[in-house]
């Protein structure tokens, strides 16, 4: 528990999932998500984020653990746990040819909403998104930034308590992906809890306050989002000579790694200036004409963690 007597949004103990053809896509996995939270799932792609989330809005059959929603256990009682659950899928699956009250009204139907407050609750949403204007058109007609959104009023329609988002901002442009932000922050400041997967660790550091990682189907960390950034103290660059070459170079202060293609790789702290390395490699007599990131921030991330845990390969 969270509290004394409060149960969290989301309880999850010993969740296992096991294919017919033998991946083990979850194996026993742990998570608490704090009623209010704003919660990040981070991991790599086949990592068993997805199948998490499905598992916990009853899309795939779990092999076995236990799932309770605000203390609801989804054995025991689906209907009511789903209730309490929103949840806004990474694919656009809405009905191009409908109109986007419809839409929305019709979600609410699905749990036995009365069609006029069914109406009534879907205007509400529509207005919270800033779609009332666009509310009697054809929703292929919409931008999709307002697609996005339409699938987050369709989600909240039934007054969920806990709103579960698979990379909204996926494949959108950076205006969309702000706007986007800015919206969920105020849903969450509302008092839904929201859970979100993500593969930006921009908008993970942007959003949420706490983020658990998942690789191989384990989890291998689960922390507030400063301290796990704070593990972010290396940064590895590799740079490209004039000429490739044929062992790794010595230089002062640094320890460099030779490349397959004749460049090389050093760690760099990220509490010291990158001039210091230039000064290193200008001692050493090195001339570099190129140098970049070796990864960006979350897979750098993802890479340490998952050698730190040993992890054993990638689940669908």
């Amino acid at each position: 528990m969270t509290q004394a007597n409060v149960a969290p949004a989301l309880r999850i103990r010993g969740l296992s999932k096991t294919y017919k053809n033998g991946v083990e896509a979850l194996k026993g996995i742990d998570l608490d998500v704090p009623e209010g939270e704003f919660f990040g799932l981070l991991g790599p792609n086949g990592a068993g984020k997805s199948t998490t989330i499905g598992v916990v809005t009853s899309l795939i059959n779990r092999s076995g653990g236990a799932i309770e929603v605000f203390g609801v256990d989804t054995e025991q009682d689906l209907e009511g746990a789903k209730r309490l659950i929103g949840v806004v899928p990474q694919e656009l699956n809405i009905n191009q040819f409908e109109q986007p009250l419809q839409i929305v009204a019709q979600q609410a139907g699905y749990y036995g909403v009365p069609w006029r407050e069914a109406r009534e609750r879907a205007g509400e949403c529509l207005r919270w998104m800033g779609l009332w204007d666009k509310r009697g058109v054809m929703a292929r007609s919409l931008s999709g930034g307002m697609k996005r959104r339409l699938m987050i009023a369709r989600a909240l329609v039934h007054g969920p308590r806990l709103l579960i988002l698979d990379e909204p901002t996926a494949g959108v442009d950076i205006e969309i992906r702000r706007a986007t932000w800015d919206l969920l922050q105020e849903i969450n400041a509302a008092g839904t809890t929201i859970i979100l997967t993500t593969h930006y660790l921009e908008e993970a550091e942007a959003l949420c306050r706490r983020i658990a990682i998942i690789d191989g189907g384990c989890i291998v960390q689960d922390t507030d989002t400063r301290s796990l950034l704070a593990q972010l103290a290396i940064e590895t660059f590799v740079l490209d000579p004039h000429e490739p070459l044929a062992a790794a170079p010595p230089i002062d202060g640094y320890e460099a790694r030779l490349r397959d293609d004749g460049s090389f790789e050093v760690e760099v702290a990220r509490s010291s200036s990158i001039n210091e390395l230039f000064s290193a490699l200008d001692g050493a007599g090195i001339q570099v004409r190129s140098m970049r990131n070796k990864a960006n921030r979350l897979e750098e991330l993802f890479l340490r963690l998952v050698d730190n845990a040993g992890g054993d390969g990638v689940v669908s």
